[in-house]
């Protein structure tokens, strides 16, 4: 595929600054290894220093910079852009067409047009599935569970009965959405197990990473909202919402009836307790423990978590607590002997 700067400008909204409109380029790659006919992106000042370190035939830059250079698009968003810019030169390509002879079709499913289910795929009685539905080798739709329009499913997603699918999400290979919530009575030396009800629904333009675990609601709904990123491994439990746009980080952890917000970002590993609130635009540092509920529009960090700038404050004594604590122990002996005299 060969696309012109004019072409690749109109893809990623932008406007070209410099150079041939008409030229053409065959493909995009990083700013240090492109070629003279692949595109780049300079992400900030720091690659603008370096252009005449780079071979690429045409830079995406930011719309504020005034630089020099044989084909430049400016952008609002360089790297948002240049993502655009090789989803246009890679697309993705479908494994499968149609519907595989070694899938299992239940009774009254129903599906739109150009669907690509591989082997051993397991679909249940009343599924509802979209148009151009890719569904991988090994998965498991159960009963009553509905699916949008291009979603696609990677090997080994299991979705339990009842969950429903918006338009355009990405589950990676492993994850299982709608398994029962870890909810337990104690009766005396037992737990009497609690029934989850419920379903998991995720909105659109979702995309949950390999081997998350999404627990469906005791009643209603867990929910994650359109535009949510997962990593691996992470976990949601039992009647979570996630708010739209927010993302989770590789082993992330949220315990039963948390709502989170719009735009929060929870980094790696962090723990998050139940029936608790985290506002919009809130972000959770890595590790983090939250044990209460966190307002709009702060940073946290540490365990418990605590405002990110005391945490750093803390994270710069620890190391020197034990100088300090032999200062305080010479300071509490020379107290002593004052007193004493």
């Amino acid at each position: 595929m060969e696309l012109s700067l004019e072409q690749i400008a109109q893809a990623v909204g932008g406007v070209v600054a410099a150079g041939d409109k008409d030229k053409k380029f065959s493909g995009a790659a990083p700013f240090e290894s492109a070629s003279n006919d692949e595109i780049s992106f300079a992400a900030d000042s720091r690659f603008i220093k370096k252009l005449d370190e780079t071979r690429a035939g045409a830079l995406i830059i930011q719309t504020s910079l005034e630089v020099s250079f044989p084909c430049i698009i400016k952008v609002d968003n360089p790297q948002a852009a240049f993502a655009r810019v090789l989803a246009l030169f890679y697309p993705q390509k479908r494994p499968f067409e149609g519907i595989s002879e070694k899938a299992h079709i239940g009774e009254d499913f129903s599906c739109g047009e150009n669907p690509g289910f591989g082997p051993f795929v397991f679909i249940g009685n009343n599924v509802k599935a979209g148009k151009r539905v890719c569904i991988h080798p090994n998965c498991v739709i159960e009963d009553n569970v509905v699916i949008g329009d291009d979603v696609i499913l990677y090997p080994n997603v299991t979705l339990i009965e009842g969950c429903i699918i918006g338009n355009r999400v990405i589950i990676q290979g492993g994850s299982v959405i709608g398994s029962d919530g870890f909810g337990f009575a104690p009766d005396k030396e037992e737990y009497v197990k609690i029934p989850h009800t419920g379903i998991v629904e995720i909105e659109d333009d979702v995309e949950i990473g390999a081997n998350n675990t999404i627990d469906r609601a005791t009643f209603g709904k867990t929910l994650i909202k359109k535009g949510v990123k997962t990593d691996n491994l992470v976990h949601v439990a039992h009647n979570v919402t996630v708010g739209e746009n927010s993302v989770l980080v590789a082993q992330v952890g949220i315990a039963g009836s948390v709502t989170i917000g719009k735009h929060a970002i929870l980094a790696g590993q962090a723990g998050i307790t139940g029936h608790i609130e985290i506002g919009d635009n809130v972000t959770v540092g890595p590790q983090a423990g939250v044990s209460k509920s966190i307002t709009a529009n702060q940073v946290v960090s540490g365990s418990p978590d605590m405002p990110h700038r005391l945490w750093l404050r803390v994270q710069r004594i620890l190391p020197r607590l034990p100088e300090l604590k032999k200062k305080l122990a010479a300071l509490e002996k020379r107290l002593d002997r004052m007193e004493e005299k």
